[in-house]
């Protein structure tokens, strides 16, 4: 049964055209919506909502999410209190992935499922680790967000640092999921995969025609790395490595790069993921697009699963260290939209909407939308959202999951983590 909204007001992400509209939804992973004047005769067989004094716009993607994390909030301090990035890793996330089974990470997908549906994301790009459990771990998340309602690119976190046998069976996994699934090929990042890891992991890419997604430079320590064992910097390696080839492959966070790095990443078309608030959390350094192009998105790196949170910190603390404004933050928001459709992902067509129940204060049109996007929108206005075409939230609520009970099972689950964690 195809959806039909009644008495909308359609906000064009594109030109921030407001058009009063009804509109009819078809249901579909490439399913599009077909405009119609208001008070339009209504069709037979459709589910109808009215959306008087509502906005309706395009749906928000994330472009670097870290669903293993899910679990994470409130947990108790790590054995050791880090004193650098390297060390946050090693005491916080490293300990955390490996102790994960395979119900913590269905949950912790699901968790993330509802998060990001209630802020209006309906496609996460995912980039996950589970070292005790690597077969099958990326089919347990995607089955998850289909339940959910959600689309995906995943891929598994590649890395020598818990020994050969692992990473190969990291490799295998990546194979296996790209025979049936869209993906990507992960790698955690330069420091911690060898050459030959590497190259396996380039071939897997070459042979199904997709990108790697890999961390770039996110701490100085991985620049200092790349200098002393390869005598180059992370990018020219990378670079070397065949990765920069496929315009699908995503560098995540790419903070300490060079001159010669950043115009390499633009001349390729490579797209870079800019992950604000997690960069602050580790006390890492600010996030400056100079000289990197027009190919930049923004994620949320596993801190929270709201994309118009991550906007409005990507602004105000560009306004310090970048150059930021409210139409270039909004352009990187959508970029993750351009990133998807330039490529041929599906699951992002225009059939994923939310409708936003936002009762301006002040004149709200074409004119001002940025300005009202950066100091006024927030996603507690979204009412509702659509995937594929399907009503996946109703006034706030998940019609596709038991919030209720996955949260119960998220508590239990989180204790028994964290017990594991010590």
């Amino acid at each position: 049964m195809s959806l039909y909204l009644k008495n909308a007001t359609f906000i064009n992400s594109e030109n921030f055209d407001f058009v009063r509209t009804d509109l009819k939804i078809d249901e579909d992973d490439r399913g599009g919506i077909i405009f119609y004047p208001v008070g339009s005769p209504l069709p037979e067989n459709c589910e109808i909502i009215d959306c008087s004094g509502k906005f309706v716009m395009k749906s928000f993607a994330n472009g670097h999410h870290h669903i293993y994390s899910a679990l994470a909030t409130g947990m108790p301090s790590p054995v050791k209190i880090p004193d650098n990035f390297y060390e946050i890793l090693k005491y916080i996330w490293w300990n955390l992935d490996k102790s994960l089974d395979k119900e913590m990470i269905a949950v912790s997908a699901m968790k993330t499922a509802i998060e990001s549906a209630k802020n209006g994301v309906t496609f996460i790009i995912d980039h996950h680790s589970s070292p005790g459990v690597i077969e099958g771990s990326l089919e347990i998340i995607a089955q998850s967000l289909e339940i959910a309602g959600l689309s995906h690119l995943l891929c598994y976190e590649i890395s020598d640092r818990d020994g050969n046998d692992r990473s190969s069976r990291a490799l295998e996994e990546t194979e296996s999921y790209l025979q049936s699934h869209q993906g990507l090929v992960g790698l955690h990042a330069s420091f911690t995969v060898s050459d030959s890891t590497f190259k396996k992991a380039i071939a897997i890419a070459d042979k199904f025609n997709t990108g790697i997604h890999i961390h770039v430079a996110e701490d100085v320590f991985d620049q200092e790395h790349c200098r002393q064992n390869y005598n180059c910097h992370v990018i020219e390696r990378i670079q070397n490595s065949g990765g920069l080839r496929n315009p699908k492959s995503v560098l995540g966070h790419c903070l300490h790069l060079t001159d010669t790095e950043r115009r390499t990443i633009a001349s390729t078309g490579t797209w870079v993921v800019q992950n604000t608030e997690s960069n602050l959390n580790n006390k890492v350094g600010f996030f400056n697009s100079a000289g990197l192009g027009e190919n930049i998105m923004l994620g949320t790196d596993g801190m929270h699963s709201d994309m118009i949170r991550s906007a409005k910190a990507a602004y105000f603390t560009g306004l310090n260290f970048d150059s930021t404004d409210p139409k270039n933050i909004f352009q990187r928001l959508r970029n993750v939209n351009r990133y998807l459709s330039q490529n041929g992902f599906k699951g992002d067509a225009d059939n994923n909407l939310i409708v936003l129940d936002y009762p301006a204060a002040t004149e709200f049109n074409q004119e001002n939308f940025q300005g009202h996007f950066i100091y006024g929108l927030e996603s507690r206005h979204i009412q509702h959202v659509i995937a594929n075409g399907k009503l996946i939230v109703r006034d706030r609520k998940m019609t596709t999951l038991d919030e209720e009970s996955i949260y119960k099972t998220s508590r239990e689950l989180s204790k028994k983590l964290w017990a594991k964690m010590k």
